[in-house]
């Protein structure tokens, strides 16, 4: 053979190979983000976990110690409000309408305003400070906005060119990832976060809710959030409970949600003269009321409420008043503006309401909880969908799977009633409009 040709069809050769590298390039990238998600994740829960250790045994570490949070609660809200303003800016709140807005906005550098590896980190490191500081707070949502972060970061990097789609899938592994709830993180991608399905991101969503599902399985283990249960309705009472958490978690979930709207709208014109100084002030005030709740019910209202919430699913009665408590201290620490998620708050409350229906209605605690979490949940997001599945995979309750569908869904038909708008939709316009305003002013500067 001709040395000539010979190097032509090694040139060839080489040519393909190198091609088809660079076809698989943006995939390893994609990849790689969506392993990160999972370790990033795992971490940030690791590190939530020892804030609110952190916080509890300062709170227990003497005769006085309880009354700690009437300055500790203030103190660090007003430092969580004013790092968010001046350093991490759009990293306030849950992270989920940020993630919802960034998929509106067709600019790249719009997207970046709201989804970055910084406002990451500053959303990981302002959650657990939160949370070391007793703030009725979750990661969840938080995981969500990171998620979407690390896959902008990897769209901008990798050259792809499916910010939207990414976004969705990031979003997607970080529910799954932060719950360990994989069915439940797809779901959440189509009926919350594109409220549509897109045919061409699923398998984006797919992969990365599979990737980032396998990173945390390979630090965490596998395991239910709230363990093993396995509850249905026996009798009439029983199913009296599907009426009751349905409507009755629907309504509170939707006060929960049209009054965040309402009152998030009245802060935001109050503080606009001085937005700084205002909303640091107004974070050290919710901070306060935080604490007061907190000390009234015995700390039981300080942080996740997962501990709450998981007793109950187990069988343990809640005070009657817990779910009342938590609702409030949730409802204060959003306003806060802190970064934190209302994911396992609200899980938190639903599972105390469902208690105290199921004690006053003489039932089973462990079934009203977990009906009482559907309705509830069901009523705040307004996604009955999402509710049913992260419901079913957080508890493994699989005898209870007709029950807690029908609760879902009539918590979202309650709360639609009530609340026309969902939560994070409606939240998602006001970074909108952020975006919109700083654009302006740099275009005016």
């Amino acid at each position: 053979m001709p040395l000539p040709y010979r190097n032509s069809r090694l040139l060839r050769r080489s040519r393909v190979i190198w091609g088809s590298f660079s076809l698989w390039r943006p995939r390893l990238v994609f990849w790689c983000g969506a392993l990160a998600i999972g370790l990033v994740s795992v971490g940030f829960a690791r590190l939530a976990d020892l804030a609110q250790k952190g916080f509890a045994g300062l709170t227990a570490s003497g005769q006085w110690a309880f009354l700690l949070p009437l300055a500790l609660c203030p103190l660090g809200f007003m430092a969580s409000a004013f790092l968010a303003a001046r350093l991490f800016p759009n990293s306030q709140g849950s992270g989920i309408p940020q993630a919802i807005a960034a998929r509106h906005l067709r600019e790249a550098e719009d997207r970046s305003r709201l989804l970055s590896l910084r406002i990451a980190a500053g959303k990981i490191a302002l959650t657990v400070l939160g949370l070391f500081c007793g703030a009725s707070i979750g990661r969840e949502g938080p995981t969500v906005q990171v998620g979407a972060s690390i896959m902008l970061a990897v769209a901008r990097f990798s050259g792809m060119a499916q910010a939207r789609g990414l976004i969705l899938a990031g979003s997607a592994a970080g529910i799954a990832a932060a719950f360990n709830t994989p069915l439940a993180g797809i779901v959440f991608a189509i009926e919350e976060m594109s409220r549509t399905y897109q045919s061409r991101a699923n398998g984006l969503v797919l992969t990365a809710v599979i990737l980032s599902g396998l990173a945390a399985l390979g630090l965490a283990g596998s395991y239910n959030y709230f363990g093993e249960a396995s509850v249905s309705p026996a009798g009439l009472k029983d199913w009296g409970l599907v009426l009751v958490c349905g409507i009755g978690g629907g309504a509170l979930g939707a006060a929960f949600s049209g009054l965040a709207l309402h009152f998030g709208q009245r802060i935001r014109r109050w503080a606009q003269p001085q937005p700084l100084p205002r909303m640091v002030a107004l974070a050290g005030i919710c901070g306060l009321a935080v604490a007061a709740i907190g000390i009234a019910f015995g700390g039981a209202t300080f942080g996740t409420g997962y501990d709450q919430a998981r007793g109950a699913v187990e069988g343990h009665a809640l005070p009657l008043l817990f779910f009342a408590g938590k609702l409030a201290a949730s409802f204060l620490s959003m306003l806060s503006g802190i970064p934190g998620g209302i994911f396992a708050p609200s899980l938190a409350v639903g599972a105390g309401f469902g208690s105290t229906v199921g004690s006053l209605m003489g039932t089973g605690i462990a079934l009203a909880a977990i009906l009482g979490m559907t309705g509830y949940f069901s009523g705040v997001v307004q996604a009955p969908m999402t509710a049913f599945v992260i419901i079913l995979e957080m508890t493994g309750d699989h005898q209870a799977v007709i029950p807690i569908m029908a609760v879902a869904m009539l918590g979202y038909i309650t709360s639609r009633i009530l609340s026309r708008e969902p939560l994070y939709h409606g939240l998602s316009r006001v970074f909108i409009a952020a975006v919109v305003r700083a654009r302006r002013a740099e275009a005016a500067g």
